[in-house]
């Protein structure tokens, strides 16, 4: 564990009740994310990874459970009552949500939705939380931004409502941003405006970021250490360049593999992984990857795979990892 570690998470689970089972959507995840650091969660839909963040942030459905030692500057916050997590959330930990269409208010005005937490956690006066607001917008990039604080979130665009909700998540100086899947439902153009931002902001203040998607060049040359997720597990975790560029867990190199390049051949077939995700209701004992692996053994159906740092800084929990020279990858 590092000193600098603002957040500690450690062999957490997050099981959800539901009519066919208990859904074991995170099961023992380990990590550590560091202050001012960027860091990438990827994996396919359906592999944990909202709910990971989501379960940290104490965002968790009616009939789940979570546990093990999610640790923010040091304190538990598993063990808060959701007064206390109010406190948490906005002021020191704050959330982009997947559909902004959602997450905002749809009958109240953006100066409202702006100003709210502003004067709740930093008990600013109405005028300076205006201010502010302003300021906020101008920052993210909204065009015309004394006329958008009156409007209401239909009459803004997708890219906008995102830009908007990413000022709502920076207005009380949060320490960690937790982005998920934010450019979803948005054209390529505006993703990368989006992803732009976030990590221009992140750098300017000096702001740990967690940046979940399920597309590694959204992740790739935008974090500073990449996390693998697969069937509510952690695969692989290391720096970006190191996952990217010499990925060792089976998982992750058929991910990349399955990746589209500039290259390809324009009407060759696109790489895929056989199968699909195991029932998170019932996963298998053994190594969650194994059933569609083409390099597991008898060994990876019995027993989970241990994580292993393989160098410094990169740790993968692979029986039969892949040899670096056979999995570069540049991303774009």
């Amino acid at each position: 564990m590092s000193d600098d570690s603002l957040l500690q998470v450690r062999d957490l689970h997050a099981y959800i009740g539901s009519p066919r089972g208990v859904v074991k959507a995170v099961d023992g995840v380990s990590f550590d994310l560091c202050a001012g650091e960027a860091l990438g969660v990827v994996g396919e839909s359906g592999s944990g990874k909202s709910v990971m963040a989501r379960a940290v942030m104490g965002l968790m459905p009616t009939r789940s459970a979570r546990t093990g030692d999610v640790l923010f500057k040091g304190r538990d916050l598993l063990g808060l009552r959701k007064k206390e997590l109010e406190e948490v959330w906005g002021k020191q930990i704050a959330m982009v949500f997947q559909d902004p269409g959602r997450s905002l208010n749809p009958v109240v005005r953006i100066d409202r939705q702006l100003t709210e937490g502003m004067r709740r956690h930093l008990g600013v006066s109405r005028s300076e939380a205006q201010t502010r607001a302003l300021a906020l917008l101008k920052e993210v990039g909204v065009p015309d931004p004394e006329r958008r604080l009156r409007a209401f979130p239909h009459e803004l665009s997708g890219g906008m409502r995102q830009r908007v909700m990413i000022a709502v998540a920076l207005a009380c100086e949060p320490d960690l941003l937790i982005a998920d899947e934010p450019t979803t439902a948005l054209d390529v153009t505006i993703q990368r405006q989006v992803l732009d931002l976030l990590r221009r902001v992140q750098t300017e203040r000096d702001m740990s970021l967690m940046l979940i998607s399920h597309d590694l060049h959204v992740v790739a040359g935008r974090t500073d250490r990449t996390a693998v997720m697969y069937a509510g597990r952690l695969g692989e975790i290391g720096t970006s360049r190191e996952v990217f560029q010499h990925a060792q867990h089976q998982y992750t190199h058929a991910l990349l593999a399955a990746t589209p390049t500039i290259d390809q051949e324009r009407h060759g077939l696109l790489n895929v992984i056989p199968g699909s995700l195991p029932s998170p209701t019932d996963p298998p004992p053994g190594c969650r990857f194994a059933p569609r692996c083409g390099a597991a053994t008898d060994a990876c159906l019995v027993g989970q795979p241990p994580m292993v740092e393989i160098r410094a800084g990169h740790a993968v929990a692979c029986l039969n990892p892949v040899d670096a020279k056979e999995a570069e990858f540049v991303g774009r």
